[in-house]
């Protein structure tokens, strides 16, 4: 049977710190590889100036051409409403501009239609060639060529009956219109005397005129009493 003295103790005692003191020196060791092996890898990636910086250059490359193809459509959707404004804009502009062509010419067109009336129902027997010959100025067309071919035959009847007119435009309206032809209403009060009638007698009478723009001049190229 063997004692345990007390030396024996001690020695115990230090062999177990000194295996403790090797265990905590190794483990600094480790620690100490592994921190130098993380400083390492953290060298590597800032010695890298391009780490990390294609994956955010591949996220956006990944999101600028859906921006930029969007912005294009954007861009041309603009661009045909702007086209297609212009074009409603002169469309309307142009149909403005036809609408009072019109309107002017119809304006014109009645003035000297009731012009013209009044000349075509007023004569004198004693002027009937002065007479004739404004009537024919007037007139173009179906109408001038009419009344050429009468004009001998009536001329003749007036001188006979002393007869004597004279017309007056009580109304007037435009019927139709267009740039270079306008149909015009009248209503004319027309004063006759000749020799079977030696006193005024009145006659109204309801006349279609067609008015024909000529060399910028509305003459008459048919009258009619509807």
């Amino acid at each position: 049977m063997s004692v345990t003295t007390e030396n024996d103790i001690d020695d115990d005692t230090n062999d177990a710190n000194t295996k403790d003191d090797d265990t905590k020196d190794d483990d600094t060791k480790d620690d100490a590889d592994d921190a130098e092996k993380d400083g390492a890898d953290s060298d590597d990636v800032l010695a890298k100036p391009g780490a990390g910086e294609n994956d955010i250059h591949t996220d956006t490359d990944t999101v600028a051409p859906g921006r930029s193809w969007r912005r294009r459509v954007a861009v041309g959707a603009l661009a045909v409403l702007f086209v297609g404004a212009l074009a409603a804009s002169g469309f309307l502009g142009w149909q403005l501009w036809q609408e009072r062509q019109v309107a002017r010419a119809g304006e014109e067109a009645q003035a000297a239609a009731v012009a013209y009336a009044q000349i075509l129902t007023s004569i004198d027997s004693a002027k009937v060639d002065e007479n004739f010959n404004q009537v024919l100025d007037g007139a173009t067309g179906e109408f001038k060529d009419m009344y050429s071919q009468s004009s001998m035959q009536l001329r003749q009847l007036l001188v006979d009956n002393k007869a004597s007119a004279r017309g007056v435009v009580v109304d007037s309206a435009v019927q139709s219109a267009s740039k270079d032809k306008v149909v015009v209403l009248l209503f004319v009060d027309q004063s006759v005397t000749n020799t079977a009638v030696p006193d005024p007698r009145i006659d109204r009478s309801r006349v279609k005129m067609t008015m024909e723009d000529i060399d910028g001049r509305w003459r008459a190229s048919k009258v009619e009493l509807p």
